[in-house]
């Protein structure tokens, strides 16, 4: 495989559920989380596609930090774990079977999947921002089963297919590709105007390359990890880095990253796309903002953040915005991709077979590992 091919031995207690050597004689092996913290292996049941559905093989499933959380905390926000869930929603597959009235795919057809299924009833749906339907099923929250398994059923409507240039690694990150472009929507990064990312983990390097794409100059990427940022630099050579100083307060490592744009308050960063959702970076990325820029928030973050900096905001009429997933995204990243306007392959460090997903998670958990995406792959030609 490509990237670096991990294949050592699970250890953690927390994750004994079936061994990965039990899943070769699985038809369905499918990477659950349990209510109580655990992950488990286990054989899935496969169901028939229902009208307007299609059975997929999931060729490739990328790790996200969600999962992540999913499994430690066993929550995001409102969103709990209350029974065992199949994890994964960054994937791309194979089209097997098709339900009842699907005329648009056909089996054989290779797509990039859209993992959530809004209710298309609701006010927000009728406006077009399905995106934010509070009756969403999205694959791998609780109860709805996610990508981390061999065969899945999902609605025909939200699967794109992708072009034969395009390689099931490339179809799964289409899905963080989406995140970026909804959020780089609101962001107002535009041609030659400086911008900031906050946070140089997967979602904040692909914020890097969509900005450089976009023409954003000059470009600053911060965190406190020296090895995510040089690996930010190695992937756009143009951008700037700052290693975000634990010591000083919010304002002062803000004071520092302005430095890199200039002195005077034009110079300053007009849009800065903040993608770790960590308070002290909320507020790092407030002070760093240009007066009447715009503070777009991806990163996701604790319930309540009580030392937001309220008038410095309101005073300079920053603009402070916040996403939640996305919206009509997969055809321009798939044009993004297709077209070489963007390469993001150099961000999957790590591939793992679907037998051995548990230890892809290990080594998630560990950022000694120096991870930034980790894929799940299945090249057994499934068959149902």
């Amino acid at each position: 495989m490509s990237s670096r091919d991990v294949n050592g031995v699970h250890t953690n207690g927390r994750t004994n559920g079936h061994t990965n050597g039990h899943a070769k004689g699985f038809k369905n092996p499918s990477l659950q989380v349990t209510a109580d913290h655990r992950l488990k292996l286990v054989d899935a049941p496969i169901r028939e596609p229902g009208p307007g559905e299609v059975t997929l093989q999931i060729k490739c499933s990328g790790i996200c930090g969600s999962d992540m959380h999913l499994w430690k905390s066993g929550r995001i926000g409102s969103l709990e774990v209350k029974g065992d869930c199949i994890l994964g929603h960054e994937a791309a597959g194979v089209v097997l079977k098709c339900g009842e009235g699907v005329t648009d795919l056909k089996p054989g057809d290779r797509v990039g999947i859209e993992p959530q299924e809004p209710c298309e009833k609701c006010f927000l749906c009728k406006e077009g921002r399905y995106n934010l339907c509070e009756d969403v099923k999205f694959s791998g929250i609780w109860p709805d089963n996610g990508t981390i398994q061999r065969f899945k059923v999902h609605p025909a409507k939200w699967l794109y297919k992708i072009p034969d240039d395009l390689t099931y690694t490339e179809g799964a990150l289409l899905e963080p590709l989406s995140v970026i472009l909804h959020g780089i929507n609101g962001a107002n990064v535009k041609l030659g105007r400086p911008a900031l990312v906050c946070g140089a983990g997967p979602i904040g390097l692909v914020a890097l390359a969509a900005a450089r794409a976009s023409g954003a100059h000059p470009l600053v990427i911060t965190d406190i990890d020296q090895g995510r940022l040089d690996f930010a630099k190695e992937f756009v050579p143009r951008c700037q880095t700052y290693r975000v100083n634990s010591k000083l307060s919010a304002e002062e490592n803000a004071r520092e990253i302005r430095k890199l744009y200039g002195e005077d308050e034009y110079s300053a960063p007009a849009s800065v796309m903040e993608c770790t959702g960590v308070e002290s970076s909320v507020c790092t990325a407030a002070f760093s903002v240009r007066r009447g820029g715009t503070l777009m928030v991806i990163g996701v973050g604790r319930p309540v953040m009580n030392n937001i900096p309220f008038m410095h905001l309101s005073l300079a009429e920053i603009e402070l915005k916040f996403i939640n997933r996305y919206r009509d995204t997969w055809p321009a990243a798939i044009q993004c991709m297709s077209g070489g306007i963007l390469d993001l392959n150099k961000l999957v460090t790590h591939k793992f077979p679907l037998e051995k997903a548990l230890d892809a998670f290990e080594l998630c958990a560990d950022v000694r590992n120096g991870s930034i995406k980790v894929h799940i792959v299945d090249e057994v030609n499934g068959s149902l």
